[in-house]
């Protein structure tokens, strides 16, 4: 068997970080290495201890969760540590800037069980997260201010069809949900994906996300 995926909790409400923790615990494939309740030791804690990922709230003392993140994930960073931004959020402000600090996954506090238990794994799969309420509300709660002014938008290297396919995932779907939506085979969605990452020289789903927003890509 493979060696549990190392988790590290960042919450600064002991009731809901001692929660997390034992339900990551109670599975066979993860293990929680440490709990704290502000970013900064969260941030000494992923460099001691060299968790997989970190389950990241935003809103906390001494070091918020979106500069923790950056500190971790964000541009630069010689040796990144996977990010899953968890948050009471409806909708939080945060939200945006904590996908551009580096987080790779973002999910509401009040996911069930089963879906924070996903997310862990698809994070630390090296995949990205986004709750598909959290896309949707974007949309309409930050276009104006993350679209930047018209003709200010990066030269985008897409073809007509990579285009669909980022505005797809932009606004939440799965690739699953783009193959139903395009009459494609997941595989060809996948090869779109990995293709439009590629061009943009993005590191996942969620940076691609926020680069449709910030250049007026989403409809």
């Amino acid at each position: 068997m493979s060696a549990p995926v190392r988790v590290l909790v960042c919450d600064d409400q002991a009731l809901i970080r001692t929660g997390f923790a034992t339900i990551i615990d109670a599975q066979p494939d993860l293990e929680v290495v440490g709990e704290c309740g502000d970013g900064r030791t969260a941030v000494g804690l992923a460099r001691s201890l060299s968790p997989d990922m970190v389950v990241m709230d935003v809103r906390m003392p001494v070091l918020d969760g979106i500069e923790a993140t950056r500190l971790l994930a964000g541009p630069g960073v010689g040796d990144p540590v996977k990010v899953l931004v968890v948050t009471t959020f409806n909708l939080d402000e945060y939200v945006y800037e904590a996908l551009r600090a580096g987080a790779s996954g973002f999910l509401l506090k009040d996911a069930p069980p089963a879906q924070l238990l996903h997310g862990i794994r698809t994070v630390a799969g090296g995949a990205a997260l986004l709750a598909p309420e959290v896309t949707r509300q974007l949309v309409g709660r930050y276009a104006a201010r993350i679209r930047p002014a018209p003709g200010t938008a990066d030269d985008v290297a897409l073809a007509p069809r990579e285009l669909e396919v980022l505005n797809l995932i932009a606004n939440g779907l799965s690739n699953n949900e783009i193959a139903a939506t395009l009459v494609l085979s997941p595989e060809t969605v996948k090869t779109y994906v990995s293709r439009i990452l590629t061009k943009l020289g993005l590191r996942d789903r969620v940076q691609a996300v926020v680069y449709a927003y910030r250049n007026g890509l989403v409809t």
